[in-house]
């Protein structure tokens, strides 16, 4: 099997890096992608305990936005020493900080029991995400469930918690990718709660250095997976597949994986690094 979408606890995932490659290696995972969002610390670790028979592909998914809302870039096999890359993404994680920030003080400040500390633990060294916010409101009794914590009554868009935190566009973060070695491809795009993406716009990205697209998830239903892979085709982009797995209880690691054509097809686009093994 060959997974190109996790996350280790480095981001939102609920695994550190050495248990996320053991857990892949155990379950025949022969190709594995960290894909952590808007960072890469977890792959040193990774890389450090790669078991027997399992490579391992550097990656990062880039929080993005487009006109009709925020898009995922997936990124493989870049520099990880490149500058320019390095920065967008700690721009990205710096923004998300300060978003989390306000909204905890929001909290605060209309009298809720919450505050920074309680947050930051709940993440776990992680950087703070809007989920890890939302956890720790159900956990007070100011939200009911994450969902609702997540939803337009609290941190969702139109809620008085939400602010928009700084994202590059698409093609601003493709062009980054390309100039570190790296192979960018669209994350999920028929997923739910996704920008709604038309095939012209992927076209647009695809003109301007796209090299793949998600076309296996387990948030598309065998529609969109026929759709994206004739759209893959027409377009000449490389088709992957990958869980987004986060860890025990949800999408099982493999549950939408990537064909070996597929992979040797993303490898030979790389220029920045090289997959990792024993």
């Amino acid at each position: 099997m060959i997974d190109l979408h996790t996350y280790t606890s480095a981001s939102d995932g609920r695994m550190l890096p050495q248990e996320l490659v053991a857990h892949a290696a155990a379950v025949g995972v022969t190709v594995l992608a960290i894909t952590d969002h808007d960072t890469t610390a977890g792959i040193s670790a990774a890389a450090a305990v790669v078991p027997a028979g399992l490579t391992l592909v550097p990656g990062v998914e880039i929080s993005c936005r487009e006109a009709d809302g925020g898009v995922h870039l997936l990124a493989y096999l870049f520099d990880q020493e490149d500058r320019v890359l390095a920065e967008m993404l700690g721009r990205i994680r710096d923004g998300r900080e300060v978003q989390a920030r306000r909204a905890v003080g929001l909290l605060r400040a209309g009298g809720h029991p919450i505050d920074w500390p309680q947050v930051t633990e709940v993440a776990g060294g992680a950087p703070v995400a809007r989920r890890h916010i939302a956890a720790a409101m159900v956990t007070a009794g100011i939200a009911a469930t994450t969902e609702i914590a997540l939803g337009p009554d609290w941190l969702g868009p139109g809620g008085p918690l939400h602010t928009q935190a700084w994202q590059p566009t698409v093609t601003r973060a493709i062009t980054v990718v390309r100039s570190a070695g790296g192979v960018p491809v669209l994350a999920h795009p028929r997923a739910p709660g996704g920008a709604p993406l038309t095939a012209e716009q992927i076209g647009q990205m695809a003109a301007r250095g796209l090299v793949g697209i998600q076309v296996n998830h387990p948030g598309h239903d065998s529609q969109a997976r026929r759709e994206l892979r004739e759209l893959a085709a027409r377009l000449h982009l490389v088709p992957i597949g990958g869980s987004g797995f986060h860890g025990p209880g949800a999408d099982p690691l493999g549950a939408a994986s990537t064909s070996q054509a597929a992979y040797r097809r993303l490898v030979s686009e790389a220029r920045g690094a090289a997959p990792i093994r024993r």
